[in-house]
């Protein structure tokens, strides 16, 4: 069974030798993977890097290297499935390391009769520090991140709405298309609404495992959270089926917070109290929990002031959004939606006859 493994980046130089090393060291026959990295015009060393893997060719059956014209994801994921000619199509974000059985656990999932796999996604650190392991803490902590369940590994195999670093039979996107190209953070959330609406399902498999990189910073974990709000509230606009509540919660949170700090303002300072305590309450069960949880470091004592500028630059992100959002709207034209169909006939286009074998 052919498998295109499909990797984009953007000067991401530093993380791309160990995800290149995981690849390198697949047990899944290199014969029958075919390796797709997509570079978005980087400006450090990453094309190079690629250009060094695809020389050295490791025994697949080929390395691509695709050049996306524009700098956003939806578009580059695009360009590597217009190139792709596999039965399974794998995507893996450059800031991933996967493990030696990745790519052979995936294809017997799919051989088991499931449309699209994936499994667990932790997060991980690299070169350890006692500050990068807090930030990783609050990160991990479902208070300080998400309560997705596609996040964590499972016991048994689950059906969930999205899953990272997945799995698919081609025939899916023959059939749903591509990625929206208006979209930036959220267009894995509008692609698998799609599939979910066109009847198939996404199982999340106990024996797949895939890691994440956490961002080194408060600054750039900050404004990781600040783009993923605000691409909530854009997305708001083109796709409300793609999301759900939780999405929105930092949202209501930044809102109630204001209301009642005006509401204060003129006497009312009960609703703020109680919101404050029971924030506070939430956060300190939270911090509790990192703490029994984790490698215990000694910056995690600052864990209940990180997890309030995580909650308000992700609501501050999506109030931003909500707002811009009817003028972004007005200046979309139809050529990112026109991507879908035209990657949906490249897909069908480009899978010879001879690729294909039953699952």
């Amino acid at each position: 069974m052919l498998v295109s493994l499909c990797v984009i980046a953007y000067n991401e130089e530093k993380v791309l030798n160990g995800l290149f090393r995981n690849i390198a060291d697949q047990s899944y026959p290199h014969e029958d993977i075919e390796v797709i990295l997509v570079d978005s015009k980087s400006t450090d060393g990453t094309r190079a890097m690629m250009e060094d893997f695809k020389a050295t060719g490791y025994n697949f059956r080929s390395v691509k290297i695709v050049e996306n014209a524009k700098k956003n994801q939806a578009s580059a994921w695009n360009c590597a499935l217009c190139v792709a000619k596999g039965d399974v199509i794998i995507r893996i974000d450059a800031h991933a390391q996967i493990p030696r059985n990745f790519i052979k656990r995936s294809v017997e999932n799919l051989e088991e009769g499931e449309d699209i796999v994936g499994g667990g996604r932790p997060n991980i650190v690299d070169n350890e520090t006692s500050w990068k392991l807090t930030l990783l803490a609050a990160e991990e902590s479902l208070f300080g991140s998400s309560i997705a369940e596609y996040r964590r590994p499972t016991e048994k195999k689950e059906y969930h709405d999205s899953l990272f670093h997945a799995a698919y039979r081609r025939e899916v996107f023959e059939k749903v298309g591509g990625f929206n190209e208006s979209l930036g953070r959220t267009e894995d959330n509008e692609l698998h609404y799609r599939i979910r609406e066109a009847g198939y399902k996404m199982c999340s498999c106990p024996d797949i495992i895939s890691f994440q990189h956490t961002r080194n910073s408060l600054r750039h974990m900050i404004k990781q959270k600040f783009g993923n709000g605000l691409w909530i509230g854009l997305t708001f606009g083109v796709c409300r089926g793609c999301l759900s509540y939780f999405h929105f919660v930092p949202f209501a949170f930044l809102i109630t917070l204001i209301t009642f700090i005006v509401l204060a303002c003129f006497g009312y300072v009960y609703p703020l109290m109680f919101l404050g305590l029971a924030y506070v309450m939430f956060d300190f069960v939270n911090t509790v929990g990192c703490f029994a949880t984790k490698k215990v470091q000694p910056q995690f004592i600052i864990l209940p002031f990180l997890f309030p500028f995580l909650h308000i630059a992700y609501g501050v992100g999506t109030l931003v959004g909500l707002i811009k959002m009817p003028f972004w709207k007005m200046k979309l034209g139809s050529t990112p939606y026109d991507r879908i169909e035209e990657v949906r006939q490249a897909m069908i286009k480009n899978h010879p006859a001879e690729n294909t074998e039953e699952l």
